[in-house]
């Protein structure tokens, strides 16, 4: 399934500036559907689909989550928030990317964690490359923490968003910690 489907002809946007570039949040009435910068990201919905979402207006229960979400991404990239606390709405995504997602939320601020080790958290130990893919796939970056994901050496593997975001998402929690 993916951000084509029926289910998300009904979502609302907001465009938030952020420290690393401009991202695109969009919601359901239900939750936050996905997070994304708007330049130099991979794996974004399609762009006929984008644009056809309607501005998030008062009113609107996606209006309400989209500006919580905004004001916790303020405060994330401030140094002042480490945990976010925000309905998700992750029905674009299989089962198995949502569990993968789902794992990745329990990644602490200003650690990481290995695929592998999620491969072992959700009882898939030889699905490294599928958990890499839906890691990849991460419809909610930043707020999901799919950038605290590394690979087995600890080393900086891809990310949705640009290597150096991720590099300087993982230093800003490091220094937000003190």
């Amino acid at each position: 399934m993916t951000f084509q489907t029926h289910l998300h002809q009904h979502l609302k946007k907001m465009i938030v500036p952020t420290p690393l570039g401009d991202m695109l949040l969009a919601a359901s009435n239900n939750g936050l559907a996905g997070t994304w910068f708007v330049q130099g990201q991979k794996h974004m919905p399609d762009n006929d689909l984008m644009t056809s979402w309607p501005i998030a207006q008062k009113g609107d229960a996606a209006y309400a989550i989209l500006g919580k979400a905004s004001q916790q991404l303020a405060q994330y990239f401030s140094g002042k928030l480490k945990v976010f606390d925000l309905p998700f709405d992750l029905s674009s995504g299989t089962e198995f990317q949502q569990s993968v997602w789902r794992e990745i939320i329990k990644i602490g601020c200003g650690t990481t964690n290995t695929y592998g080790a999620i491969c072992k958290a959700i009882n898939k130990p030889q699905a490294a490359r599928a958990v890499g893919a839906a890691t990849g796939r991460n419809p909610i970056g930043v707020i999901i923490p799919c950038h605290r994901v590394v690979g087995s050496t600890g080393a900086m593997t891809g990310y949705a968003g640009g290597l150096e975001r991720k590099v300087a998402l993982l230093a800003l929690e490091r220094e937000s910690l003190f």
